[in-house]
């Protein structure tokens, strides 16, 4: 590698993988990563105590010289990528989760975008698909971050605001789409090692607010796998994740304030405040009752309860806790169903 007044000449990525319990899709992902057309990489796969077959199925890389195996017990997605960073060589990185795939291009494309900047971020499009579902016959949506911004915290207040605040804004960058020189995250500090749904959206929140900003690659593609089946995170009724995404919400607000007086980014968390709020209840009262609260005092005014037609309805005579009651009476008889059949 050779440096060209911050530039870089053929730099080093490195993909970290952390692997849960993945049988299903690890080979596929593994496999996305190995026919990057970027050459000059190196493949972290952490298998995080999985008890599936997915160990078995890393393993068959094990004599591939771009790829590098390592076991550790079960710690969460968070720590897995710890473990990978810290063996990592790249002045580049690239996360990607085992059920997950990248088009061919897309680390070379980013890099393109990127030309040779450490301080910058690169971003592409992320297609997201159902689990068993063909991704090539979908087409890839536009979005209103598809574009390069020098403003990091312009950035995260529009991703994070909901219709009640900015409606041509909001949305979700999932992490796989996303190319991180190592010198933002030694810069913003490593993953925080917490069971989370929103793990990421902490972590990259200081990631970018780090940067000097985005570069965007029309080319290239992430492709986000969803399930159709599972549970929610109100449906896990535990209290930890529920403790987990409130102090993510406490922390991104935090950083935010930190950079900014806007009262804007009251009101974008107050939404954020208030729907967990109200996922939360009634299995968890207390840390509901704290977040109404919360996303009260930061001046709160958009729907009182996001649901359904009868869950406004509801809402609207008997109040949101009613409602609430409502969907989840109506989660538990469609459970009940499924199981019958």
């Amino acid at each position: 590698m050779k440096n060209i007044g911050g530039a870089m000449d053929n730099p080093l990525v490195s993909i970290i993988i952390p692997v849960y319990n993945s049988e299903k899709y690890v080979a596929e992902c593994i496999e996305s990563a190995i026919n990057q057309t970027w050459s000059n990489k190196e493949i972290i796969i952490v298998d995080d105590g999985s008890t599936d077959r997915s160990l078995t199925i890393v393993q068959r890389q094990a004599n591939n010289p771009l790829v590098k195996i390592i076991q550790q017990s079960n710690k969460g997605a968070s720590a897995a990528r710890n473990t990978g960073l810290k063996e990592a060589k790249g002045d580049y990185i690239q996360f990607l989760d085992a059920d997950d795939l990248l088009s061919p291009n897309k680390i070379e494309e980013q890099i393109k975008g990127l030309n040779g900047s450490i301080t910058h971020l690169g971003l592409c499009h992320t297609l997201h698909f159902n689990e068993n579902e063909d991704y090539n016959k979908r087409s890839v949506p536009e979005e209103w971050f598809d574009t390069d911004s020098d403003d990091p915290v312009d950035f995260l207040i529009k991703l994070h605001a909901g219709v009640d605040v900015m409606p041509e804004y909001g949305g979700m960058v999932q992490p796989n789409a996303w190319l991180t020189p190592r010198h933002l995250i030694e810069k913003a500090g490593m993953w925080n090692e917490f069971r989370c749904p929103d793990d990421d959206g902490e972590f990259f929140c200081r990631v970018v607010l780090a940067s000097d900003g985005i570069r965007f690659s029309k080319n290239g593609i992430n492709y986000y796998r969803k399930y159709t089946t599972g549970g929610s995170l109100s449906g896990q009724k535990s209290s930890q994740a529920f403790e987990n995404i409130l102090l993510s919400i406490d922390l991104k607000y935090g950083y935010l304030k930190a950079k900014t007086n806007d009262a804007i980014v009251d009101r974008v968390f107050a939404r954020h405040y208030w729907s967990t709020g109200v996922m939360a209840y009634p299995h968890f009262k207390t840390l509901s009752k704290h977040c109404i609260k919360k996303g009260a005092e930061l001046g709160y005014a958009g729907p009182k309860y996001a649901g359904g037609p009868a869950g406004h309805i509801i809402t609207r005579f008997f109040g949101w806790k009613t409602a609430r009651y409502f969907s989840l009476f109506q989660q538990a008889l469609k459970s009940i169903k499924l199981r019958s059949r």
